[in-house]
Order: structure tokens, then C-alpha cells, then sequence
């Protein structure tokens, strides 16, 4: 067991008082695993999902208690049932509501426009959210568009309030995912808390809906173009957004489409990579697309969004937190149905308290994702009252490509083990498996 500062104390005085020679008085020796604590594994969006476990074969107990956030909204079985339909091995169900709300949000804000002009489709978006006849099935909410009537769409992620002016969502739902020895997560111990105010909500009036006519339907079709995860540290989130967005699109066709016209999907991978996500983007401009679904990583949608805004197009994505994008110059053509990181911030440092955490190391990839999650954390640990002697910020760099060594954590988990730390939140992607190896090779306990 640990030895007390006070016992250790008490031990040499007794020696002393015993005229012990200097050799047997040596201090009460404690081996170095009586002094590690067990340390709680906490994490985010990024690896919070059944899919992490891919990355843990045969180490899979070292996510046993593991517990994390996630914006996520409790999905009816009806909306999971649809999405298998178009992937029927689907098992992680994170941004697939996002996903399918940012293309529903896309067609309806288009069909309003009478237009499929980017800047047109643009100024409906915050509005197609709020202020209106509130709707909720796909097809409903497009007969009152081509109407004309202004709608409040309440969709799958958005249940109470609207966007923003800076067109994201103003309040969310967050889950506290827990996972079992098999790493999975278990969904019984799931708990929702909604977060946000939907005073912020936007209230502003967009212009005039536009009722259809064969004038407008000549602005068919809609081009809605994808730049999603399919490979990268991202990846393991691909199946849930690819799914909610396609699942998006043939409800809508089979709704009559828009603008009289269906809708036309072009696929395309983000690579969680600038370089392969310039290149979509690039493909998109040249195929005449209008939005673009992505991309899965805020740091990958600060890369991109110059180009696409420079080409007049919209980047909507379903899966960006950084809090950084609300104040990004987007020349008013970035929107997302992700909650920003300000309200997941106070979700995990609520989660790490509720624990009875002491010291807790804040562990974060580098880039904007990662870095600007862990400060939000930081921020509200600090306004709890945990001061900087109790906490210890850690990063590390991402492997640049698939070919990349993997992450090396080791001198970094050797410092978590040497700062005493109870609590360990690790924000990143797939990669962040090597994080947490790194820590069990230290020699650090994981509680479960």
C-alpha cells in the first residue's frame, strides 16, 4: 500500500531513537505499483464508438468503464430501422441524425429558394430551421415548400431550438457513453442531457419563399456533393454519416425530389486529409455542385473552406465541434448540425467531476478539433475550481497519413503516471487507440 508522508515520518523517528545504523534506517521502501492510481479512461465524439473497439483486438478490457460524450440525440427505432435499410451492418449511429438533417435542410432551403445558386440556398438555410410552420417528415416539409410556406423544420438532431446567426445548432443533446469489457458500448447505461439556449436562436427573416413554377423547376437538379471520412483516423465515424446521408437523399426523390427534379448525390472521401480533401472538393466544382456534406473533421473543414468559398459553393457538415468555425470567415456559406465544442465542454468536465476526480490529465490530439475541445475542458475545470496543480495538458501530433507510424505515447503516459493522475480524457480518433496502450505499458491501472 501508498506510504503516508505521516508513517514515513514516524518510521525514521523510531529508527533514530533505536540508534539504528544509517543502513537500517533506510526509508520504508513502497514498490512503484503501491503508488500508481487507478486512472479513469474518459473520452469524446471522435472515439466514443463500437467501432473504436476495432482497434483494441484482443486488448478490448482496456475500454471496460471507459465514458465519454457525444452529441447525440435518442434515435427512434423507426429512424434506426430506415437506416439499416440502406446499411444493414450498421452498429454506431453517431451524426447519422446530423448527417440527415444537413442534406434534408439543404433540399428544403433550395425548394424555398426557387434556386439552386449556392448564395440563394444559403440565405433559407438558418431560416428553413426556425420561425415558421414547424414540420418534421421529409415529404410534409417539402409540400409546404413548394408552397411557399415558410417552415420550422424539427427533424432528427433538431428538437427544440433552431440555428444560430452563424448557422449552427443553438441548443443539443448529449449522450454519456459508457463501454463494457468488449469494446462496446453499452447502451443501457446511456444518459441524455440537453445543453444550449434557444434564445440564441436566429431572428432573422430570410427572404421571401418562393412558391414552385416551371420557372423554377429549370434550376434543377440540386447537386449535393460528399466529403465524409471514408478513409483517414476518421473513418471509423463513415458508416453513420454515409448512412444518414443517403438515407437523406432517397427519402427526398421518393418525396418528388427538388425543385421537380431528384436530387443528384456525388460521393467523395475527406481522407481526414487536406490534400485528398482539396482534391474532392476540386472534382465537386468541376461535376457543378451546390453543397457539398462535410467534411468530417473541423480541422479538415478549415483546410477546405477557403477553396469552396472561393468557388461560391456550401460546406455543410454534420460532424464539426470546433467552437473556433462559429467566428471563421465563411462568407456566410459554412453551416453544420453539429453542436459546437463549448457545450460538449461542459458535458465532459460535468461527467469527470461527477466521478470525484483529483487530478486529471486533458490528453488531445493536434489540430483544431482536438486542441479546442481540451481548452474548453480546461475552462470549465477551471471555473469548477480545479486549479492547474491538478491538471496536466498533454497533445500529440496525428500520423500525417496511412502509411505513418503510429502514435508513440510513451514518454507522455510515463509523465500522466509520475503526476498521479486519477482521471485521463483522451480527445481524438482512431488514433487515440495508441494513447491508451501507451498508458496500460506504463504500468498505469485502468479502473473499471
Amino acid at each position: 500500500m501508498l506510504v503516508s508522508r505521516g508513517s514515513r515520518t514516524a518510521a525514521l523517528a523510531f529508527c533514530a531513537i533505536m540508534l539504528v545504523g544509517a543502513a537500517g534506517c533506510a526509508e520504508p521502501a513502497a514498490t512503484e505499483e503501491s503508488q500508481v492510481n487507478p486512472v479513469r479512461l474518459y473520452g469524446t465524439d471522435g472515439n466514443m464508438s463500437n467501432s473504436f473497439g476495432a482497434e483494441f483486438e484482443g486488448q478490448t478490457t482496456l475500454l471496460s468503464g471507459m465514458k465519454g460524450t457525444s452529441p447525440l440525440t435518442p434515435l427512434s427505432d423507426d429512424f434506426i430501422s430506415r437506416l439499416r435499410t440502406v446499411d444493414r451492418q450498421l452498429t454506431d449511429f453517431l451524426y447519422a441524425g446530423e448527417a440527415y438533417d444537413a442534406v434534408v435542410i439543404s433540399a428544403l432551403a433550395t425548394q424555398l429558394a426557387g434556386s439552386t445558386d449556392p448564395a440563394d440556398i444559403a440565405a433559407q438555410i438558418n431560416g428553413v430551421t426556425t420561425g415558421g410552420e414547424q414540420c418534421d417528415v421529409v415529404a410534409v416539409c417539402l409540400e409546404l415548400a413548394r408552397d411557399g410556406t415558410d417552415i420550422a423544420y424539427r427533424g432528427v438532431s433538431l428538437k427544440r431550438g433552431g440555428f444560430t446567426d452563424v448557422g449552427e445548432p443553438s441548443t443539443a443533446s448529449y449522450a454519456t457513453l459508457h463501454f463494457d469489457g468488449d469494446g462496446q458500448i453499452n447502451d443501457g447505461k446511456t444518459e441524455f442531457v440537453g445543453a444550449g439556449d434557444e434564445s440564441t436562436t436566429t431572428t432573422a427573416v430570410p427572404p421571401p419563399a418562393e412558391p414552385e413554377t416551371f420557372a423554377t423547376r429549370a434550376e434543377a437538379p440540386l447537386k449535393l456533393g460528399g466529403l465524409l471520412p471514408r478513409t483517414g483516423d476518421l473513418a471509423l465515424a463513415y458508416p453513420p454519416l454515409a448512412a444518414g446521408a443517403a438515407l437523406a437523399v432517397r427519402e427526398i426523390n421518393e418525396s418528388g425530389g427538388v425543385l421537380g427534379e431528384p436530387v443528384e448525390w456525388f460521393d467523395g472521401d475527406d481522407g481526414t486529409n487536406p490534400d485528398v480533401a482539396r482534391r474532392t472538393v476540386a472534382g465537386h466544382v468541376d461535376e457543378g455542385v451546390h453543397v457539398i456534406i462535410g467534411a468530417g473533421a473541423s480541422g479538415i473543414s478549415r483546410e477546405v473552406l477557403p477553396d469552396v468559398a472561393a468557388a461560391g459553393l456550401i460546406l455543410f457538415s454534420p460532424s464539426n465541434t470546433d467552437a473556433g468555425l462559429s467566428e471563421v470567415d465563411d462568407q456566410g456559406l459554412y453551416f453544420r448540425t453539429a453542436p459546437s465544442d463549448l457545450l460538449q465542454g461542459r458535458a465532459l468536465a460535468d461527467v469527470i467531476l461527477r466521478d470525484g476526480s483529483q487530478r486529471i490529465a486533458l490528453v488531445a490530439r493536434k489540430d483544431s478539433y482536438g486542441e479546442g475541445l481540451q481548452e474548453n475542458v480546461r475552462a470549465e475545470l477551471d471555473r469548477a475550481g480545479v486549479g492547474p496543480d491538478r491538471l496536466k495538458l498533454l497533445s500529440y501530433e496525428p500520423p500525417a497519413g496511412a502509411d505513418a507510424p503510429p502514435v508513440n505515447f510513451d514518454s507522455e503516459a510515463q509523465e500522466i503516471k509520475a503526476f498521479g493522475a486519477d482521471a485521463v480524457l483522451i480527445i481524438g480518433f482512431a488514433e487515440s487507440a495508441e494513447v491508451i496502450k501507451s498508458l496500460a505499458a506504463a504500468g498505469l491501472p485502468i479502473a473499471e
